[in-house]
C-alpha cells in the first residue's frame, strides 16, 4: 500500500521548460537525489524522480504532449514544502549554488524554521521543520 512502509503517497508533479536544469538545479542547489530520469530520443525528460528524505517530486519537460501536459500549459508556478533536518545548512547550500533565495531562514510562531526559494523556472520551495503528524 502507498504511504507505507517509507513509500510517500503524494507526488508534486511539475513540468519544466528545461527541466535538465531543474534537475540540476533540484539535486545540485537543494539537495534532491535522481533516483530515475526518462529521456526521450529528443532529449526531453519523460519523466524523473527526485527524493529527499521519504518524500519525492516527480517532473518532466513541457510540450510533450498528452493530457497533463496540456491541462498544466497555462498553470502558474508552484509551490513544494520540504522537511529538512537542519534548514541554515541546507540554505547555505542553496546560496552557494546562486539559488533566488526569497525568505531566509526564518523563524515561525507556528515553532517551525524555514527558508524560501524560486526555482529556475519560478516554482516556490520552501524548506522547513514543519512536519505535520498525518497519522499515517
Amino acid at each position: 500500500m502507498a504511504g507505507t512502509g517509507g513509500r510517500p503517497s503524494v507526488f508534486p508533479t511539475l513540468l519544466y521548460a528545461d527541466a535538465k536544469a531543474a534537475i540540476a538545479q533540484l539535486t545540485e542547489a537543494f539537495g534532491f537525489t535522481e533516483l530515475s530520469v526518462y529521456e526521450g530520443e529528443d532529449g526531453a525528460v519523460l519523466h524523473a524522480e527526485l527524493v529527499q528524505g521519504n518524500g519525492a517530486v516527480m517532473l518532466g519537460s513541457k510540450g510533450r504532449g498528452g493530457v497533463f501536459d496540456t491541462a498544466m500549459k497555462e498553470a502558474g508556478p508552484s509551490g513544494v514544502y520540504v522537511v529538512v533536518d537542519d534548514v541554515d545548512a541546507h540554505h547555505q547550500r542553496a546560496v552557494d549554488h546562486g539559488a533566488e533565495i526569497l525568505m531566509p531562514p526564518t523563524d515561525q510562531d507556528y515553532g517551525s524554521r524555514d527558508y524560501m526559494a524560486r526555482d529556475t523556472e519560478g516554482n516556490i520551495w520552501s524548506f522547513g521543520t514543519y512536519a505535520p503528524d498525518t497519522g499515517a
